[in-house]
């Protein structure tokens, strides 16, 4: 009796040693219990079923302090408890397949674990999931740190979250002034704070340049009068080569005014878009009024009062990507002054014949054997105004458009190589020239309309065949003709 009620020592050998004595009572009562029913259940001794009684409460403590665990050790060194070997197993691999996917390799944890089963306190059997993050951060090759990925690309890692964000803040802070009211990044910009491999940069000055490295992004531009498929390119820093990669379906030689070109176009990796809220003074346009006048030709006009434009006070959100305005949403407008008419007499006099007509038409048919803009001819490398457009020799040439002949013979100076002539003004600075001529139907002074017979091909002065050389000229400056002609 003394035996079963001395207090079991911590751990899990005294425990064991209890629980084998209360075992061993239990049989011996139960054997004296037997005994006394095959003699007729004479009178029990008191004490017996103390005893019993006794065993069976140790018994119960016992089961309820300590169960059967794993204590698993890594290196030599112990981890802990876990109710069994294949918990931990699984926390291991657990492990593993994370490195495998932040690294990109297949990882295995080389430290050595073992296992050893003991019978042990309850509270020290705990889920093996509490070892995972200690086991993770055991791994040299991976580190947890504040990540920063554009649109799902690592850029770089840093200890400090401040120091990233601080990073994109001087990205922005070029674009931001007193009248923006937004401002974020126009790609989608995350920094999390996460396990990534220990080789990622962590440099914030590299980070910084990866951030506002420009790359090539493609923009439109819409053709103008005198624009011609090299100089485009020239402007925009390309090649012809490079420009025509980006239009391959564009004829280089037959651009014309309001035609669409993709060109290409710096831009940040990272780009900033902000919305700034202005408030500025715009002029509102005068209304027009129109008063006939018999005097004038139909088409002609003349401003009798030029009016006065009114005044309002606008309030907009100016959106802008990288400093560049992309739109401008008008959220009110107040007006300061309302704007008077404008007078304009419209002529109702019928046109003559010779008088222009405002646009082109071919001067004569045929193969155009040479384009307007740079050439090589003669062996070298010129700017050719014109356009050349073969044709059999005498087959005659129209005038473009109505206006007054202003030379009309051979042309000499510097000028010679045109070698027979015929100039055309037709008013407004404009004017058309039809060069290597073999004869020459109208003479200085000489009104013609539209598509009247002035000359006829052929190959005087500077050619190697018969051709009419087409040239337009604005104010004096030769501009590509293809963007005129209907």
């Amino acid at each position: 009796m003394e035996e079963i009620l001395h207090a079991p020592q911590r751990g899990a050998r005294s425990e064991g040693t209890a629980r084998g004595a209360a075992a061993d009572l239990l049989r011996r009562l139960r054997c004296g219990i037997e005994n006394q029913a095959a003699n007729g259940w004479k009178m029990v001794n008191p004490g017996s079923f103390l005893a019993v009684a006794a065993a069976v409460g140790i018994l119960s403590v016992l089961t309820s302090v300590y169960a059967t665990g794993c204590v698993v050790s890594v290196d030599g060194v112990r981890l802990g408890a876990v109710a069994s070997q294949a918990d931990f197993e699984k926390v291991v691999e657990r492990v593993e397949d994370r490195a495998t996917r932040i690294l990109g390799h297949d990882y295995t944890l080389d430290q050595e674990i073992t296992y050893d089963t003991a019978l042990l306190e309850r509270d020290e059997i705990g889920p093996a999931s509490r070892f995972e993050t200690v086991l993770f951060d055991q791994i040299g090759e991976v580190m947890k740190s504040y990540v920063l990925k554009v649109d799902g690309q690592v850029i770089g890692a840093v200890e400090d979250e401040a120091e990233v964000t601080a990073l994109l803040d001087t990205i922005k802070a070029p674009y931001i002034n007193d009248a923006t009211t937004s401002v974020e990044f126009t790609s989608n910009v995350v920094v999390s704070h996460e396990y990534t491999s220990s080789d990622v940069n962590q440099d914030v000055a590299a980070m910084e340049e990866i951030l506002t490295a420009n790359t090539n992004g493609e923009t439109v531009y819409e053709v103008q009068a005198g624009d011609t498929f090299m100089q485009i390119a020239i402007d925009n820093g390309m090649t012809m080569r490079e420009l025509e990669a980006l239009n391959p379906d564009v004829d280089v030689d037959r651009i014309y005014i309001g035609q669409l070109l993709t060109v290409k176009e710096e831009i940040p990796f990272l780009s900033v878009r902000t919305v700034d809220r202005l408030t500025y003074e715009q002029a509102i346009e005068c209304p027009v009024e129109q008063v006939e006048d018999s005097s004038m030709y139909q088409g002609d006009s003349k401003v009798l009062d030029p009016g006065v434009e009114g005044q309002s006070l606008v309030t907009a959100d100016v959106i802008y990507v990288n400093g560049k305005e992309q739109e401008r949403d008008v959220v009110e407008t107040t007006v300061l002054s309302e704007p008077t008419a404008k007078v304009i007499a419209v002529g109702t006099k019928e046109r003559p014949s010779w008088m222009p007509k405002g646009y082109f038409i071919w001067p004569v048919y045929g193969n155009i054997t040479s384009y307007f803009g740079y050439r090589s001819i003669f062996g070298s490398y010129s700017y050719h105004g014109g356009l050349d457009i073969a044709a059999p020799y005498g087959t005659g040439i129209a005038a473009a458009d109505g206006g007054t002949v202003v030379f009309a013979g051979t042309a000499s100076g510097s000028n010679w190589s045109y070698g027979k002539l015929v100039i055309v003004d037709h008013g407004n600075g404009k004017q058309s020239y039809y060069g290597h001529c073999s004869s020459i139907l109208v003479s200085a002074g000489d009104h013609v309309y539209q598509g009247q017979t002035i000359a006829r091909v052929g190959s005087t002065g500077r050619s190697t065949g018969n051709h009419c050389h087409f040239e337009v000229r604005i104010n004096g400056t030769r501009v590509n003709p293809l963007s005129y002609l209907n």
